[in-house]
């Protein structure tokens, strides 16, 4: 079963999805400042997006729907190619590991 999460109904729809890949980065998070708070009148009222700019970042950032640029298919499929590289080749440093501790034997 998926998760599900609720909006209330005078809460306008985010624009962006948890995990979805951005210009400014990847989705780790959403909030929402209602209209009359003080978040509101100090940064907008509306969605903020908390942004990991990349994979390996030690660091989050915070953007309205405003601020946030989409990619293209064509970015997206280039990032994720890059992503299935990286992976595949440390898939073939671990095998290599294995192989060299194990002296070449399948069984562990």
């Amino acid at each position: 079963m998926q998760p599900t999460i609720s909006i209330p109904k005078h809460w306008d729809y985010p624009r962006f999805t948890f995990d979805q890949r951005t210009q400014q980065g990847i989705i780790l998070g959403l909030e929402y400042y209602p209209a009359d708070t003080q978040l509101a009148y100090e940064y907008g009222h509306g969605w903020r997006y908390i942004v990991m700019p990349h994979k390996y970042s030690d660091e989050v950032k915070h953007y309205s729907d405003k601020e946030l640029q989409t990619l293209s298919v064509a970015q997206i499929q280039a990032q994720i190619q890059v992503e299935i590289k990286q992976h595949q080749q440390q898939i073939k440093s671990l095998q290599q590991q294995l192989v060299a501790i194990t002296g070449g034997s399948s069984d562990g």
